[in-house]
């Protein structure tokens, strides 16, 4: 699995950042490596990575920039910080965002590799509702629970983080503005056929089951979601796989 994976590092200390690609490329990955979060910005707009390690501090755009700039270009891109001194008005920065993980400096590459290797083998889910809250109480349940969750706010989005990205599972809400719940559920299982797609809706069930089902759907919930079911039907697809 590791030679399939693209992993960008984004360094502006020079030791790290090529002690970082030697142990990566020593374990089969494919390393690009940036001096700074311009660089590193430039690579994403050029080549789409699964994995990123960004260094908080760096002269020009400091890593958080960079990480919202990197996301904004590949939604699906897992990034991992890493900062030798964590302050509270960056951490409050960071409220919100969708990062994997906060290493710090010194690294300690063998939990480096231990932490992106258990990341790794995670199941992915993707969430795609337009309701803020909604779409981050359920990336925030099943993250609890072990698992790798995304979130976007619709489809469009939703089909290019399918792009650059496996999905195991998405969650779809029926009612999305712009291309609806249908559509994303058509071009995601034309994207990646094996990728279990949940259905959700607040309206008559009865109605959605068919044209769902026969566009590839896995299953369905009604809304507002029982959790337990959520969870029970995560449990499903993945067996299902």
């Amino acid at each position: 699995m590791s030679e399939q994976l693209n992993i960008l590092v984004v360094d502006d200390e020079p030791g790290i950042r090529i002690t970082l690609t030697e142990i990566l490329e020593d374990e089969g990955y494919n390393v690009i490596a940036a001096a700074d979060g311009y660089k590193g910005i430039a690579a994403a707009q050029k080549k789409n990575f699964e994995i990123a390690f960004i260094d908080m501090r760096m002269p020009g755009i400091n890593g958080i920039e960079t990480f919202k700039e990197i996301k904004r270009i590949s939604p699906g891109t897992t990034v991992f910080l890493m900062t030798a001194f964590l302050a509270e008005e960056t951490l409050n920065e960071m409220v919100g965002l969708e990062i994997q993980a906060i290493l710090d400096k010194p690294l300690d590459l063998d939990v480096i590799l231990k932490t992106l290797k258990e990341d790794l083998t995670k199941t992915t889910i993707l969430v795609v509702d337009d309701e803020c809250s909604f779409r981050e109480t359920l990336k925030e349940v099943l993250g609890k629970n072990g698992y790798s969750a995304y979130v976007a706010e619709d489809g469009l989005t939703a089909i290019k983080m399918a792009k650059e990205t496996h999905f195991d599972i998405v969650f779809i809400d029926v009612m999305l503005p712009g291309i609806n719940g249908f559509q994303t559920l058509e071009k995601i299982k034309e994207i990646d056929p094996a990728t279990n797609v949940i259905m959700m809706t607040d309206q008559n069930i009865d109605d959605f089951i068919e044209p769902a089902v026969s566009r590839g759907a896995f299953a369905h919930l009604t809304k507002p979601v029982d959790l337990v079911k959520l969870l029970q039907l995560t449990i499903n697809a993945i067996e299902n796989r």
